[in-house]
């Protein structure tokens, strides 16, 4: 997910073979400048989860409130912050000005020549020349053309000049408002199987904490912070040259892009190893810092495709485990719908074959065993229609009665007594009757056609009949006695 991916976005086949770069913070940078409110609460909640921060520190971090900050109620940092800003009274375009993009762009080239000039030994321990640095310092404030590479500046000009740049800047690289926050960075530790802390550096933890920290700097902040960190990355890869490992490093620039400004040492006492050693870590991993993690890139993402954005890491694993269809990626949308529309193609599929079935079987001479594949048809009659194609309608439930005043009934008034049964039949199937019954429904004529009088009728004269016969078989007893 890191990677970075190409994309052919251009309806122009002229072009089309030119792939477009694509940033997969794009999202993120987006959100950043289009929805900055929005943004910043996305990341600080992310923080939260990660380190524990009081409620004064976590205004500070918003910058809801001042930054309290070590040796900052003292009579020496009040004087030193006088003293500081009486040098700064003069300030050029460049040194002393809070950070732009200009002074960056200033800057700048100082870096690009120092990573021509790795191997110097003691680079940014050792000290330039006082004179040569001013010169080059008026020309950085003035904007003119420098030229680097004309050998008039010696690498270590070019890096204590850096350094004099940073520590001028009215406040840390890194800000006052992030102060408390690398400090709980740096106590992130691993847990034992017991869950207690031990003394072991939780890096995953660390590095996850830098990436949310560094995405709510100011851009100028971040820009350059990626630059310096790049730079010390690669000075200390040539330690076995320049004799500058990166702890080194560390101890010559933290306290110009982390400590507080107009502070001692001793005021920083009980934290001073805690920030050397963060800027120690952030060297080593500067590679890693400046990508926000996969959550805040979905986030992003998610925000501007019009989904519900998630707002934490841990949202989006319970998401992943329990297969919710809100926030899948956007890889898993096409497999689902490429899934629905292979179930759409298999059941029209399935509906023929049911239909040709279907034909199949009516055209089957008559036998038991085409009734009962009818009477299956007829079970399930949503999954198939085959009255469109098919002029026959599906063989009714047989309903059985053994009156014949009951067949009469059917006969002549068979839809109501159905609809009064619920049943869903709607043509009753012939009835199997009596040859005595046959034989005197065929002199009384069509029974659908006849009066409810006759109906009457003819039940009286079966009656009648009846009687008489009962009778003949008394009489008949009775003479035998």
């Amino acid at each position: 997910s890191d990677a970075i991916c190409n994309f052919v976005i251009c309806n122009d086949s002229s072009l089309r073979s030119q792939p477009i770069i694509f940033n997969p913070d794009f999202f993120v940078e987006k959100l950043r400048h289009e929805k900055p409110e929005v943004f910043t609460e996305l990341v600080v909640s992310n923080i939260t989860r990660l380190i524990d921060l009081p409620g004064a520190e976590l205004a500070q971090l918003m910058g809801e409130e001042d930054p309290k900050l070590p040796g900052a109620n003292s009579t020496a940092s009040g004087f030193f912050r006088s003293l500081m800003s009486l040098k700064r009274k003069e300030k050029g375009v460049v040194f002393g000005s809070p950070l732009t993009e200009e002074g960056i762009a200033q800057v700048s080239q100082l870096i690009e020549y120092l990573h021509k000039n790795l191997r110097a030994e003691g680079l940014f321990r050792v000290p330039g020349n006082s004179i040569r640095q001013q010169i080059l310092k008026d020309a950085l404030n003035s904007g003119t053309d420098i030229d680097l590479d004309s050998g008039e500046f010696h690498s270590n000009d070019v890096a204590t000049l850096l350094k004099m740049f940073l520590g001028e800047l009215p406040e840390p690289l890194l800000t006052h408002k992030h102060f408390h926050a690398h400090l709980k960075i740096a106590d992130l530790t691993l847990f034992d199987e017991k869950g207690n802390k031990t003394s072991t550096p939780d890096k995953e933890r660390q590095i996850e904490a830098l990436q949310l920290l560094f995405l709510i700097l100011p851009a100028p902040n971040r820009s350059l912070l990626k630059l310096l960190l790049d730079l010390l990355y690669q000075t200390a890869k040539k330690q076995d040259k320049n004799k500058m490992s990166a702890h080194n490093l560390a101890l010559m620039f933290a306290p110009h892009i982390l400590w507080p400004r107009n502070v001692t040492a001793n005021d920083l006492q009980e934290n001073i190893t805690k920030l050397n050693n963060g800027v120690t870590f952030m060297i080593k991993h500067s590679q890693k810092l400046f990508k926000a993690p996969v959550y805040i890139r979905e986030c992003a993402r998610l925000h501007y495709l019009g989904s519900r954005a998630h707002t934490s890491k841990d949202d989006l694993d319970l998401l992943t485990s329990s297969g919710s269809k809100e926030l899948q990626p956007l890889k898993s949308q096409k497999r689902s719908r490429l899934d629905s529309c292979h179930q759409e193609e298999t059941q029209q599929r399935t509906e023929e074959a049911l239909k040709e079935l279907f034909r199949h079987v009516h055209n089957m001479p008559d036998s038991a065993k085409k009734k009962k594949l009818i009477r299956q048809f007829n079970k399930h009659p949503t999954a198939l229609t085959p009255g469109s194609d098919v002029p026959t309608s599906p063989a009714p439930r047989r309903t059985r009665s053994r009156s014949f005043s009951g067949l009469i009934k059917r006969k002549v008034l068979g839809t109501p007594v159905i609809l009064e049964r619920k049943s869903r039949d709607t043509t009753p199937e012939p009835v199997r009757v009596s040859k005595e019954n046959v034989q005197l429904l065929q002199k009384c004529g069509s029974p659908a056609h006849m009066s409810q009088a006759k109906l009457k009728s003819l039940e009286g004269q079966k009656q009648e009949s009846c009687r008489r016969m009962r009778a003949r078989l008394l009489s008949k007893d009775s003479s035998s006695l």
